[in-house]
């Protein structure tokens, strides 16, 4: 079994090492399994994948952190924590999140700058600049290298300003954030111009970009990070619509000869920490 402290240097070594590398996004147990023993070398928590299955537009901060410790302990890979705006708006309390998801299992995690008020949905610059300070001084303050990332919302949110997107990340790198993140990018170019502003890893989540492109075009653009967010989870569900509509619409059953062997689960299941 490897220490928190193993799985935390690991981690930063994916982002120190040439190229690429891709972090799957499960939201349980049983999907953090699979992808271990598919040979995934890091996983990430989703944030969005776990309100589905708790069937729920949104999801809370304790949630959130009992999912961490759940995915944390199905594998010995490290774990990236997706956690939201930290659960509050006062920097030192949302920098709280990150010692309670340190304390879950996870070697990583992120802090956002989008409210979560569709009212007002992205933090003023001041503040979200202060709110990341203060995760930098929380993760520091950890027995281990806790790499932090720090996220810029505004394409998420309609607000597809690419020089305030760029001033925010460059203000969130300065301030020590580990990793940047802008989800909502779509286009290779878009991405090439944000990551070329930038000195640190980025983190490009796929559920939000252009499907088309491939690992190598990404790292060719100077992405270090490839996430899907919850674009998994969502893939899923949609195949269990499916099932559920062709039992209610037409009262047939075709969908069961697609179902995952269960022989070949449990071999993963089992070889998920080997």
């Amino acid at each position: 079994m490897r220490t928190q402290a193993d799985k935390a240097a690991r981690f930063r070594e994916l982002h120190q090492r040439p190229g690429a590398f891709i972090i799957p996004n499960p939201w349980d147990a049983g999907t953090a399994k699979l992808l271990a023993a598919m040979g995934f070398e890091a996983l990430a928590t989703t944030s969005l994948g776990l309100a589905n299955t708790l069937g729920s537009a949104t999801v809370s901060l304790d949630a959130i952190i009992e999912n961490c410790r759940v995915i944390s302990e199905a594998t010995d890979l490290p774990v990236n924590a997706d956690l939201e705006n930290c659960g509050a708006d006062d920097p030192k309390t949302a920098a709280k999140a990150i010692a309670r998801a340190a304390e879950a299992g996870v070697v990583g995690g992120s802090i956002e700058d989008s409210t979560g008020n569709r009212e007002h949905p992205i933090y003023d610059f001041s503040l979200a600049v202060e709110r990341v300070q203060a995760a930098v001084e929380a993760a520091r303050a950890l027995p281990f290298p806790f790499t932090l990332t720090a996220r810029a919302e505004n394409f998420l949110w309609g607000r597809k300003d690419l020089d305030d997107t760029i001033k925010r990340l460059q203000a969130f790198e300065a301030a020590g954030a580990d990793v940047l993140y802008s989800p909502g990018l779509y286009d290779i170019g878009t991405i090439k111009t944000v990551v070329s502003a930038l000195k640190r890893p980025f983190n490009l989540v796929m559920g939000f970009a252009d499907p088309t492109l491939t690992v190598e075009q990404i790292a060719a653009a100077g992405v270090k990070r490839i996430s899907v967010g919850g674009a998994m989870e969502r893939h899923a569900l949609n195949a269990f619509l499916r099932c559920a509509r062709e039992m209610k619409d037409q009262g047939a059953f075709s969908f069961v000869r697609d179902m995952a062997p269960v022989k070949e689960v449990r071999e993963m299941f089992t070889a998920s920490r080997g």
